[in-house]
Protein backbone atom coordinates (compact mmCIF):
# COMPACT_ATOMS: atom_id res chain seq x y z
CA UNK A 1 0.00 0.00 0.00
CA UNK A 2 2.85 2.32 0.92
CA UNK A 3 4.54 1.64 -2.44
CA UNK A 4 1.31 2.50 -4.30
CA UNK A 5 1.07 5.79 -2.39
CA UNK A 6 4.66 6.72 -3.20
CA UNK A 7 4.13 5.79 -6.87
CA UNK A 8 0.95 7.93 -7.03
CA UNK A 9 2.81 10.88 -5.49
CA UNK A 10 5.64 10.59 -8.02
CA UNK A 11 3.15 10.43 -10.91
CA UNK A 12 1.37 13.52 -9.57
CA UNK A 13 4.63 15.44 -9.21
CA UNK A 14 5.64 14.46 -12.76
CA UNK A 15 2.27 15.52 -14.12
CA UNK A 16 2.40 18.89 -12.37
CA UNK A 17 5.98 19.43 -13.55
CA UNK A 18 5.00 18.60 -17.13
CA UNK A 19 2.07 21.03 -16.98
CA UNK A 20 4.35 23.75 -15.64
CA UNK A 21 6.79 23.13 -18.47
CA UNK A 22 3.96 23.41 -20.98
CA UNK A 23 2.61 26.69 -19.55
CA UNK A 24 3.05 29.63 -21.92
CA UNK A 25 5.32 31.86 -19.86
CA UNK A 26 8.44 33.63 -20.98
CA UNK A 27 11.48 33.76 -18.69
CA UNK A 28 11.54 37.22 -17.10
CA UNK A 29 15.24 37.69 -17.73
CA UNK A 30 16.99 35.69 -20.46
CA UNK A 31 18.96 35.99 -23.68
CA UNK A 32 20.06 34.01 -26.72
CA UNK A 33 23.15 35.10 -28.71
CA UNK A 34 23.83 34.17 -32.34
CA UNK A 35 26.55 35.20 -34.80
CA UNK A 36 25.95 36.58 -38.28
CA UNK A 37 27.54 38.41 -41.21
CA UNK A 38 26.29 40.92 -43.76
CA UNK A 39 27.71 42.93 -46.63
CA UNK A 40 26.84 46.65 -46.50
CA UNK A 41 28.13 48.98 -49.20
CA UNK A 42 30.75 46.40 -50.18
CA UNK A 43 31.99 45.97 -46.62
CA UNK A 44 31.76 42.71 -44.66
CA UNK A 45 30.04 43.32 -41.31
CA UNK A 46 30.27 40.61 -38.64
CA UNK A 47 27.81 41.06 -35.80
CA UNK A 48 26.05 39.36 -32.92
CA UNK A 49 22.29 39.26 -32.48
CA UNK A 50 21.03 39.03 -28.92
CA UNK A 51 17.36 38.25 -28.42
CA UNK A 52 16.03 38.21 -24.91
CA UNK A 53 13.86 39.59 -22.17
CA UNK A 54 14.73 42.21 -19.57
CA UNK A 55 12.51 43.04 -16.58
CA UNK A 56 10.64 46.16 -15.63
CA UNK A 57 10.73 46.56 -11.85
CA UNK A 58 8.40 48.38 -9.47
CA UNK A 59 9.45 50.75 -6.69
CA UNK A 60 10.19 47.78 -4.42
CA UNK A 61 12.45 46.10 -6.94
CA UNK A 62 9.93 43.44 -7.90
CA UNK A 63 9.47 42.50 -11.58
CA UNK A 64 6.11 43.66 -12.94
CA UNK A 65 6.77 43.14 -16.66
CA UNK A 66 9.35 41.74 -19.02
CA UNK A 67 10.23 43.36 -22.34
CA UNK A 68 11.40 41.38 -25.34
CA UNK A 69 14.21 42.95 -27.37
CA UNK A 70 16.65 42.21 -30.18
CA UNK A 71 20.10 43.78 -30.02
CA UNK A 72 22.50 43.88 -32.96
CA UNK A 73 26.12 44.68 -32.14
CA UNK A 74 28.96 44.85 -34.62
CA UNK A 75 31.98 42.71 -33.83
CA UNK A 76 35.55 43.93 -33.81
CA UNK A 77 34.87 47.33 -32.23
CA UNK A 78 37.77 47.97 -29.90
CA UNK A 79 36.19 50.95 -28.17
CA UNK A 80 32.41 51.42 -28.16
CA UNK A 81 32.76 54.93 -26.70
CA UNK A 82 32.62 56.25 -30.28
CA UNK A 83 30.20 53.61 -31.62
CA UNK A 84 26.62 54.98 -31.84
CA UNK A 85 23.74 53.04 -30.28
CA UNK A 86 20.27 53.41 -31.80
CA UNK A 87 17.27 52.50 -29.63
CA UNK A 88 14.30 51.72 -31.87
CA UNK A 89 10.58 51.86 -31.05
CA UNK A 90 7.49 51.38 -33.17
CA UNK A 91 4.10 52.82 -32.39
CA UNK A 92 0.44 52.00 -32.23
CA UNK A 93 0.35 52.33 -29.29
CA UNK A 94 0.30 48.56 -29.03
CA UNK A 95 2.49 47.80 -32.04
CA UNK A 96 5.51 45.51 -31.92
CA UNK A 97 8.99 46.52 -33.11
CA UNK A 98 8.62 44.21 -36.11
CA UNK A 99 8.08 46.91 -38.75
CA UNK A 100 11.38 48.77 -38.64
CA UNK A 101 13.15 45.64 -37.39
CA UNK A 102 12.65 43.47 -40.48
CA UNK A 103 11.94 46.12 -43.09
CA UNK A 104 14.11 49.18 -42.43
CA UNK A 105 17.29 49.53 -40.37
CA UNK A 106 17.94 45.95 -39.25
CA UNK A 107 20.29 43.48 -40.96
CA UNK A 108 17.41 41.37 -42.33
CA UNK A 109 14.39 42.51 -44.35
CA UNK A 110 11.21 41.02 -45.76
CA UNK A 111 10.87 39.11 -48.99
CA UNK A 112 8.68 41.64 -50.81
CA UNK A 113 8.71 43.20 -54.26
CA UNK A 114 10.45 46.49 -55.01
CA UNK A 115 7.31 48.51 -54.20
CA UNK A 116 6.63 46.69 -50.92
CA UNK A 117 3.88 44.25 -51.90
CA UNK A 118 3.82 40.65 -50.55
CA UNK A 119 5.32 37.77 -52.49
CA UNK A 120 5.51 34.08 -51.69
CA UNK A 121 7.22 32.12 -50.33
CA UNK A 122 7.26 34.42 -47.30
CA UNK A 123 10.55 35.02 -45.58
CA UNK A 124 13.52 37.28 -45.07
CA UNK A 125 16.75 38.17 -46.80
CA UNK A 126 19.86 40.15 -46.02
CA UNK A 127 19.49 43.92 -45.96
CA UNK A 128 22.35 45.56 -47.87
CA UNK A 129 21.15 48.99 -46.69
CA UNK A 130 21.12 48.28 -42.93
CA UNK A 131 22.77 50.89 -40.73
CA UNK A 132 24.60 48.15 -38.76
CA UNK A 133 27.77 49.39 -40.46
CA UNK A 134 27.62 52.71 -38.59
CA UNK A 135 25.59 51.94 -35.44
CA UNK A 136 24.46 49.16 -33.13
CA UNK A 137 20.69 48.83 -32.83
CA UNK A 138 18.29 47.54 -30.19
CA UNK A 139 14.64 46.96 -31.13
CA UNK A 140 12.39 47.25 -28.08
CA UNK A 141 8.86 45.86 -27.66
CA UNK A 142 6.81 47.73 -25.03
CA UNK A 143 4.44 45.82 -22.74
CA UNK A 144 2.00 43.46 -24.53
CA UNK A 145 3.73 43.88 -27.91
CA UNK A 146 5.88 41.21 -29.51
CA UNK A 147 6.66 38.73 -26.72
CA UNK A 148 6.64 41.39 -23.98
CA UNK A 149 4.19 40.75 -21.16
CA UNK A 150 3.03 41.92 -17.75
CA UNK A 151 4.25 39.65 -14.93
CA UNK A 152 1.55 38.75 -12.42
CA UNK A 153 -2.20 39.23 -12.39
CA UNK A 154 -2.44 42.09 -9.91
CA UNK A 155 -0.19 44.60 -11.68
CA UNK A 156 -1.92 47.92 -12.38
CA UNK A 157 -2.00 48.35 -16.17
CA UNK A 158 -2.03 52.12 -15.72
CA UNK A 159 1.71 51.81 -15.03
CA UNK A 160 2.17 51.08 -18.74
CA UNK A 161 -0.77 52.18 -20.88
CA UNK A 162 -0.64 55.93 -21.29
CA UNK A 163 1.50 58.66 -22.87
CA UNK A 164 3.43 59.52 -19.74
CA UNK A 165 3.35 56.12 -18.04
CA UNK A 166 4.83 54.59 -21.20
CA UNK A 167 7.65 57.13 -21.25
CA UNK A 168 8.45 56.71 -17.56
CA UNK A 169 8.85 52.93 -17.43
CA UNK A 170 10.64 52.73 -20.78
CA UNK A 171 13.22 55.29 -19.63
CA UNK A 172 13.98 53.06 -16.63
CA UNK A 173 14.24 50.06 -18.95
CA UNK A 174 16.62 51.87 -21.30
CA UNK A 175 18.82 52.87 -18.36
CA UNK A 176 19.13 49.21 -17.34
CA UNK A 177 19.84 48.09 -20.89
CA UNK A 178 22.56 50.70 -21.40
CA UNK A 179 24.14 49.78 -18.07
CA UNK A 180 24.05 46.02 -18.68
CA UNK A 181 25.58 46.40 -22.13
CA UNK A 182 28.23 48.95 -21.12
CA UNK A 183 26.98 51.66 -23.49
CA UNK A 184 27.00 54.72 -21.23
CA UNK A 185 29.89 56.30 -23.15
CA UNK A 186 28.40 55.64 -26.59
CA UNK A 187 26.64 58.34 -28.62
CA UNK A 188 22.93 57.51 -28.34
CA UNK A 189 20.01 57.95 -30.71
CA UNK A 190 16.31 57.24 -30.49
CA UNK A 191 14.23 56.33 -33.53
CA UNK A 192 10.46 56.01 -33.39
CA UNK A 193 7.81 55.39 -35.99
CA UNK A 194 4.21 56.69 -35.87
CA UNK A 195 3.13 56.67 -32.19
CA UNK A 196 6.72 55.73 -31.54
CA UNK A 197 7.56 59.36 -32.37
CA UNK A 198 5.40 60.46 -29.42
CA UNK A 199 7.28 57.91 -27.32
CA UNK A 200 10.80 58.96 -28.30
CA UNK A 201 10.03 62.68 -28.13
CA UNK A 202 8.94 62.24 -24.53
CA UNK A 203 11.83 59.89 -23.79
CA UNK A 204 14.37 62.48 -24.96
CA UNK A 205 13.53 64.70 -21.98
CA UNK A 206 12.72 61.86 -19.54
CA UNK A 207 16.08 60.20 -20.17
CA UNK A 208 17.83 63.52 -19.81
CA UNK A 209 16.09 64.80 -16.68
CA UNK A 210 15.35 61.54 -14.81
CA UNK A 211 18.06 59.14 -15.99
CA UNK A 212 20.75 61.77 -16.71
CA UNK A 213 21.28 60.24 -20.14
CA UNK A 214 21.94 62.73 -22.95
CA UNK A 215 21.24 61.95 -26.59
CA UNK A 216 22.86 62.97 -29.86
CA UNK A 217 19.80 62.53 -32.01
CA UNK A 218 16.12 61.70 -32.33
CA UNK A 219 14.69 60.36 -35.61
CA UNK A 220 10.93 60.76 -36.14
CA UNK A 221 9.54 58.41 -38.78
CA UNK A 222 6.00 59.33 -39.89
CA UNK A 223 5.42 61.45 -36.78
CA UNK A 224 2.21 62.08 -34.88
CA UNK A 225 1.18 65.55 -33.70
CA UNK A 226 3.43 65.31 -30.60
CA UNK A 227 0.80 67.33 -28.77
CA UNK A 228 1.12 70.22 -31.23
CA UNK A 229 -2.40 71.56 -31.92
CA UNK A 230 -3.55 71.78 -35.51
CA UNK A 231 -7.33 71.81 -35.15
CA UNK A 232 -9.95 73.56 -37.28
CA UNK A 233 -8.81 75.36 -40.45
CA UNK A 234 -5.19 74.36 -39.92
CA UNK A 235 -5.95 70.65 -39.82
CA UNK A 236 -8.39 70.83 -42.74
CA UNK A 237 -6.05 72.86 -44.95
CA UNK A 238 -2.95 70.79 -44.17
CA UNK A 239 -4.47 67.74 -45.88
CA UNK A 240 -4.35 69.21 -49.37
CA UNK A 241 -0.65 68.49 -50.17
CA UNK A 242 -1.18 64.84 -49.23
CA UNK A 243 -4.32 64.73 -51.41
CA UNK A 244 -2.21 66.05 -54.29
CA UNK A 245 0.50 63.44 -53.79
CA UNK A 246 -1.96 60.52 -53.66
CA UNK A 247 -3.91 61.80 -56.67
CA UNK A 248 -0.67 62.31 -58.60
CA UNK A 249 0.34 58.70 -57.89
CA UNK A 250 -2.98 57.40 -59.23
CA UNK A 251 -2.85 59.76 -62.24
CA UNK A 252 -6.02 61.51 -61.13
CA UNK A 253 -4.84 65.11 -61.58
CA UNK A 254 -5.44 67.36 -64.58
CA UNK A 255 -2.89 66.72 -67.39
CA UNK A 256 -0.99 69.96 -66.83
CA UNK A 257 -0.28 68.92 -63.21
CA UNK A 258 0.06 65.19 -63.84
CA UNK A 259 2.94 65.70 -66.27
CA UNK A 260 5.00 67.55 -63.66
CA UNK A 261 7.27 65.72 -61.25
CA UNK A 262 5.80 65.27 -57.79
CA UNK A 263 8.57 67.11 -55.95
CA UNK A 264 8.22 70.01 -58.37
CA UNK A 265 4.46 70.19 -57.82
CA UNK A 266 4.21 69.82 -54.03
CA UNK A 267 5.91 73.12 -53.06
CA UNK A 268 3.30 74.97 -55.14
CA UNK A 269 0.47 73.19 -53.31
CA UNK A 270 2.10 73.77 -49.92
CA UNK A 271 2.34 77.47 -50.67
CA UNK A 272 -1.32 77.61 -51.69
CA UNK A 273 -2.28 75.71 -48.53
CA UNK A 274 -0.55 78.16 -46.20
CA UNK A 275 -1.23 81.41 -48.03
CA UNK A 276 -4.67 80.89 -49.57
CA UNK A 277 -6.56 77.87 -48.31
CA UNK A 278 -5.96 78.25 -44.58
CA UNK A 279 -7.16 81.90 -44.46
CA UNK A 280 -10.19 80.98 -46.59
CA UNK A 281 -11.21 78.11 -44.29
CA UNK A 282 -10.75 80.37 -41.27
CA UNK A 283 -13.76 82.39 -42.49
CA UNK A 284 -16.05 79.36 -42.19
CA UNK A 285 -19.60 79.94 -43.31
CA UNK A 286 -18.95 83.66 -43.78
CA UNK A 287 -16.62 83.18 -46.74
CA UNK A 288 -17.76 85.11 -49.83
CA UNK A 289 -19.64 82.91 -52.34
CA UNK A 290 -17.30 83.84 -55.16
CA UNK A 291 -14.27 82.99 -53.02
CA UNK A 292 -15.86 79.71 -51.93
CA UNK A 293 -16.30 78.79 -55.61
CA UNK A 294 -12.75 79.84 -56.42
CA UNK A 295 -11.32 77.73 -53.57
CA UNK A 296 -13.40 74.69 -54.56
CA UNK A 297 -12.11 74.91 -58.13
CA UNK A 298 -8.49 75.08 -56.98
CA UNK A 299 -8.91 72.30 -54.41
CA UNK A 300 -10.47 70.10 -57.06
CA UNK A 301 -7.56 70.77 -59.38
CA UNK A 302 -5.02 69.85 -56.68
CA UNK A 303 -6.85 66.86 -55.15
CA UNK A 304 -8.50 64.90 -57.94
CA UNK A 305 -11.85 65.26 -56.11
CA UNK A 306 -14.78 66.88 -57.92
CA UNK A 307 -15.66 70.49 -57.27
CA UNK A 308 -19.21 69.35 -56.42
CA UNK A 309 -18.00 66.96 -53.69
CA UNK A 310 -15.77 69.66 -52.22
CA UNK A 311 -18.61 72.17 -52.04
CA UNK A 312 -20.93 69.54 -50.55
CA UNK A 313 -18.35 69.06 -47.78
CA UNK A 314 -17.98 72.82 -47.15
CA UNK A 315 -14.39 72.83 -48.47
CA UNK A 316 -13.40 70.41 -45.67
CA UNK A 317 -12.60 66.98 -47.16
CA UNK A 318 -11.96 64.36 -44.49
CA UNK A 319 -9.18 61.83 -45.17
CA UNK A 320 -11.61 58.90 -44.93
CA UNK A 321 -13.88 60.46 -47.57
CA UNK A 322 -10.84 61.05 -49.80
CA UNK A 323 -9.79 57.38 -49.53
CA UNK A 324 -13.27 56.37 -50.66
CA UNK A 325 -13.82 59.07 -53.27
CA UNK A 326 -10.56 59.38 -55.20
CA UNK A 327 -10.98 56.18 -57.27
CA UNK A 328 -14.70 55.63 -56.71
CA UNK A 329 -15.45 55.71 -60.46
CA UNK A 330 -12.85 52.98 -61.00
CA UNK A 331 -14.36 50.83 -58.24
CA UNK A 332 -11.44 51.09 -55.80
CA UNK A 333 -10.55 52.71 -52.50
CA UNK A 334 -7.05 53.85 -51.56
CA UNK A 335 -5.09 52.98 -48.43
CA UNK A 336 -4.94 55.02 -45.24
CA UNK A 337 -1.32 54.52 -44.21
CA UNK A 338 -0.12 54.22 -47.78
CA UNK A 339 -2.42 55.43 -50.53
CA UNK A 340 -0.55 53.53 -53.23
CA UNK A 341 -2.51 50.46 -52.13
CA UNK A 342 -5.97 49.83 -53.59
CA UNK A 343 -8.91 48.17 -51.83
CA UNK A 344 -12.20 46.62 -52.90
CA UNK A 345 -15.37 47.53 -50.97
CA UNK A 346 -18.70 45.72 -50.92
CA UNK A 347 -20.35 48.83 -52.32
CA UNK A 348 -19.00 51.78 -54.27
CA UNK A 349 -21.32 54.04 -52.24
CA UNK A 350 -20.39 55.35 -48.82
CA UNK A 351 -18.07 57.82 -47.13
CA UNK A 352 -15.20 55.62 -45.97
CA UNK A 353 -13.47 52.36 -47.04
CA UNK A 354 -14.49 49.01 -45.59
CA UNK A 355 -10.91 48.19 -44.55
CA UNK A 356 -7.33 49.47 -44.62
CA UNK A 357 -5.96 47.92 -47.79
CA UNK A 358 -2.34 48.68 -46.95
CA UNK A 359 -2.42 47.16 -43.45
CA UNK A 360 -3.88 43.86 -44.60
CA UNK A 361 -1.12 43.71 -47.21
CA UNK A 362 1.59 44.37 -44.66
CA UNK A 363 0.33 41.79 -42.18
CA UNK A 364 0.30 39.39 -45.10
CA UNK A 365 4.11 39.53 -45.33
CA UNK A 366 5.35 40.73 -41.92
CA UNK A 367 3.67 38.16 -39.66
CA UNK A 368 5.17 34.99 -41.15
CA UNK A 369 8.55 36.69 -41.61
CA UNK A 370 9.07 37.76 -37.98
CA UNK A 371 7.80 34.48 -36.55
CA UNK A 372 10.14 32.51 -38.82
CA UNK A 373 13.13 34.80 -38.29
CA UNK A 374 13.10 34.92 -34.51
CA UNK A 375 12.71 31.17 -34.16
CA UNK A 376 14.90 29.86 -36.97
CA UNK A 377 17.64 32.44 -37.45
CA UNK A 378 17.89 34.03 -34.02
CA UNK A 379 17.05 30.80 -32.15
CA UNK A 380 14.58 32.36 -29.73
CA UNK A 381 11.95 29.69 -29.20
CA UNK A 382 8.76 30.12 -27.24
CA UNK A 383 5.09 29.18 -27.44
CA UNK A 384 4.09 32.75 -26.54
CA UNK A 385 2.27 34.45 -29.41
CA UNK A 386 4.13 37.30 -31.07
CA UNK A 387 1.71 40.22 -30.81
CA UNK A 388 1.90 42.29 -33.98
CA UNK A 389 -0.67 44.47 -32.20
CA UNK A 390 -1.20 43.86 -28.49
CA UNK A 391 -3.97 44.75 -26.02
CA UNK A 392 -3.07 48.13 -24.51
CA UNK A 393 -6.48 49.79 -24.24
CA UNK A 394 -7.60 52.00 -22.68
CA UNK A 395 -4.63 54.24 -23.42
CA UNK A 396 -4.40 57.48 -21.43
CA UNK A 397 -3.63 60.20 -23.97
CA UNK A 398 -3.93 63.08 -21.51
CA UNK A 399 -0.94 65.28 -20.83
CA UNK A 400 0.70 64.80 -24.23
CA UNK A 401 3.37 67.50 -24.20
CA UNK A 402 5.90 65.41 -26.05
CA UNK A 403 6.65 68.04 -28.69
CA UNK A 404 7.45 70.52 -25.95
CA UNK A 405 9.43 67.80 -24.16
CA UNK A 406 11.55 67.38 -27.28
CA UNK A 407 12.07 71.12 -27.61
CA UNK A 408 13.19 71.35 -23.99
CA UNK A 409 15.58 68.44 -24.43
CA UNK A 410 17.10 70.15 -27.48
CA UNK A 411 17.38 73.48 -25.70
CA UNK A 412 19.11 71.89 -22.71
CA UNK A 413 21.42 69.73 -24.83
CA UNK A 414 23.35 71.48 -27.63
CA UNK A 415 24.39 68.08 -29.02
CA UNK A 416 20.80 66.98 -29.69
CA UNK A 417 19.58 67.01 -33.32
CA UNK A 418 16.26 65.88 -34.81
CA UNK A 419 15.38 64.42 -38.20
CA UNK A 420 11.85 63.85 -39.56
CA UNK A 421 11.20 61.21 -42.24
CA UNK A 422 7.81 61.08 -43.99
CA UNK A 423 6.20 59.41 -46.99
CA UNK A 424 4.22 61.62 -49.34
CA UNK A 425 1.45 59.00 -49.70
CA UNK A 426 0.85 58.53 -45.97
CA UNK A 427 -2.75 59.55 -45.26
CA UNK A 428 -2.64 58.88 -41.51
CA UNK A 429 0.42 60.86 -40.38
CA UNK A 430 0.58 63.14 -43.38
CA UNK A 431 3.88 64.57 -44.51
CA UNK A 432 2.72 68.20 -44.48
CA UNK A 433 1.39 67.79 -40.94
CA UNK A 434 4.87 66.50 -40.06
CA UNK A 435 6.44 69.61 -41.59
CA UNK A 436 3.98 71.82 -39.74
CA UNK A 437 4.75 70.09 -36.44
CA UNK A 438 8.48 70.52 -37.05
CA UNK A 439 7.95 74.23 -37.72
CA UNK A 440 6.06 74.60 -34.44
CA UNK A 441 8.55 72.68 -32.28
CA UNK A 442 10.82 75.69 -31.88
CA UNK A 443 8.84 78.94 -32.18
CA UNK A 444 12.00 80.96 -31.54
CA UNK A 445 13.66 79.61 -34.67
CA UNK A 446 16.96 79.42 -32.79
CA UNK A 447 17.32 75.66 -33.22
CA UNK A 448 16.02 75.23 -36.78
CA UNK A 449 19.52 74.35 -38.01
CA UNK A 450 19.24 71.23 -35.82
CA UNK A 451 15.90 70.18 -37.34
CA UNK A 452 15.81 68.30 -40.66
CA UNK A 453 13.03 66.98 -42.90
CA UNK A 454 13.22 64.24 -45.55
CA UNK A 455 10.33 63.16 -47.79
CA UNK A 456 9.87 59.94 -49.79
CA UNK A 457 7.70 58.64 -52.65
CA UNK A 458 5.93 56.06 -50.52
CA UNK A 459 3.71 55.89 -47.45
CA UNK A 460 3.78 55.48 -43.69
CA UNK A 461 6.49 52.83 -43.90
CA UNK A 462 8.39 54.54 -46.66
CA UNK A 463 11.20 51.99 -46.40
CA UNK A 464 9.03 49.24 -47.96
CA UNK A 465 9.77 50.72 -51.36
CA UNK A 466 13.25 49.57 -52.39
CA UNK A 467 14.42 52.97 -53.65
CA UNK A 468 13.33 54.67 -50.44
CA UNK A 469 14.81 51.92 -48.26
CA UNK A 470 18.21 52.81 -49.67
CA UNK A 471 17.84 56.59 -49.48
CA UNK A 472 16.20 56.65 -46.04
CA UNK A 473 18.96 54.54 -44.49
CA UNK A 474 21.55 56.76 -46.15
CA UNK A 475 19.81 59.78 -44.64
CA UNK A 476 20.16 58.16 -41.21
CA UNK A 477 23.87 57.53 -41.85
CA UNK A 478 24.34 61.15 -42.87
CA UNK A 479 22.32 62.36 -39.87
CA UNK A 480 24.49 60.34 -37.49
CA UNK A 481 27.71 61.57 -39.09
CA UNK A 482 26.66 65.21 -38.94
CA UNK A 483 25.30 65.03 -35.39
CA UNK A 484 28.41 63.46 -33.88
CA UNK A 485 30.54 66.19 -32.32
CA UNK A 486 34.07 66.66 -33.58
CA UNK A 487 36.85 65.51 -31.23
CA UNK A 488 37.08 67.97 -28.36
CA UNK A 489 33.94 69.86 -29.39
CA UNK A 490 32.12 70.88 -26.17
CA UNK A 491 28.36 70.80 -25.66
CA UNK A 492 27.76 74.52 -25.26
CA UNK A 493 26.18 77.51 -26.94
Amino acid sequence: MKRISILYTLILIFALSSNAQRSRQLPIDTMVVTNHALSVKGQQINYTATTGTQPVWDEDGQPIASLFYTYYERKGIANNATRPLIISFNGGPGSASVWMHVAYTGPRILEIDDEGFPIQPYGIRKNPHSIIDVADIVFVNPVNTGYSRIVGKDVDKKKFFGVNADIKYLAEWVNTFVTRNDRWRSPKYLIGESYGTTRVSGLALELQNRQWMYLNGVILVSPTSLGVKRDGPVGAANRLPYFTAAAWYHKALPPELQQRDLTDLLPEVESYTINELMPALAKGGFIDDAKRKEVAVQMSKYSGISEKAILQNNLDISPSFFWKELLREEGYTVGRLDSRYKGLDKSDAGTRPDFNSELTSWLHSFTPAINYYLRNDLKFKTDIKYNMFGPVRPWDRSGDNTGENLRQAMAQNPYLNVMVQSGYYDGATQYFDAKYTMWQLDPSGKMKDRLRFEGYRSGHMMYLRQEDLASANDHIRDFITKSLPKPGQPAKY
